[in-house]
């Protein structure tokens, strides 16, 4: 198969073989876990695999041409391994996943068998169910640009090239009361027009939820107070007085990003595209042939 070094293909033709599963499980915020099925912790690659943690994986799936491979991780959890609360926080999704074989006799014989993603976890019983995807999964997705009036780009990303860093676009804060995860208001968060920060997003900085974000979606003043009210509550417990981060926010409109961003000049969207209805206007003797509603 793929992949596989002459020594482990003479070990598995041997007839008796010394051979165990190792996951590493690698999260968007680099924290790494290791686990094996052995029951002695094995080490390789800088990385300790550790033995009774309840995680196990059934039968994995492999496919030529760009089918998916699947596979699922099972696992009981614990406070040293995989924790309810992480998951729930989204703290593993799409983690990176890479499964070896592995001669535990001889931990440098082994077959890197998958390397993929975490898709869908499920849990109950004190147990978790998580879904591996394979590499092909990317060509699931849509790619290329859109053509679109409004922006394609995310703020500050590759394509946009703004620096959120500049003075005025975001600020670091102590939260004053939270409600439900979701509102955040403060009195005296000022220095900023009404609206400055809707469509932009929250991160937290401290405590539980440090390292998660949502998306804003009202940013209003109400009884003298400025609320921040997100599309989604944070997925983590937040309370006062953590520090979280308010980043400006964008409608993708091209006005918006020259007068708000001074940044016309990465405007990915295309304003000038004709609307439907100069697309099915007919040609006439009198009158401007523009492309506006007919009234």
């Amino acid at each position: 198969m793929a992949g596989m070094s002459e020594a482990f293909r003479a070990h598995v033709a041997g007839g008796m073989t010394t051979l165990c599963r190792c996951w590493s499980v690698v999260r968007r915020d680099r924290v790494t876990f290791g686990f094996t099925d052995h029951d002695c912790t094995l080490r390789f690659d800088g990385m300790e695999f550790a033995a009774e943690t309840g995680l196990a994986a059934s039968a994995l799936q492999q496919t030529t041409g760009i089918s998916v491979d699947n596979s699922e991780a099972l696992g009981a959890l614990s406070d040293v391994a995989v924790r309810e609360e992480d998951i729930e926080a989204g703290r593993f999704d799409a983690a990176e996943v890479s499964a070896w074989l592995v001669n535990w006799a001889d931990v440098s014989v082994r077959w890197l068998q998958f390397r993929g993603t975490i898709g869908e976890i499920r849990r109950s019983g004190g147990a978790f169910r998580a879904e591996l995807r394979g590499l092909t999964e990317a060509l699931n997705r849509p790619v290329g640009r859109a053509y679109q009036r409004p922006c394609t780009a995310v703020l500050g990303d590759a394509q946009c090239r703004f620096d959120l860093s500049q003075p005025g676009y975001a600020v670091e804060i102590e939260a004053q009361a939270v409600t439900d995860r979701l509102v955040f208001r403060w009195d005296d968060l000022d220095g900023f027009e009404p609206g400055w920060f809707q469509r932009g997003r929250l991160s937290v900085l401290e405590g539980p939820a440090a390292g998660l974000w949502a998306p804003i979606k009202h940013d209003r003043f109400v009884a003298g107070a400025r609320e921040i009210e997100l599309w989604e509550p944070i997925r983590a417990a937040v309370a006062a007085p953590e520090r979280v981060k308010l980043e400006a926010g964008c409608d993708k409109r091209l006005e918006t990003c020259k007068l708000k961003f001074g940044n016309l000049i990465n405007y990915q969207g295309f304003p000038d595209i004709p609307g439907e209805d100069w697309m099915m206007s007919v040609p006439k003797k009198t009158g401007v042939n523009s492309g506006g509603s007919r009234r």
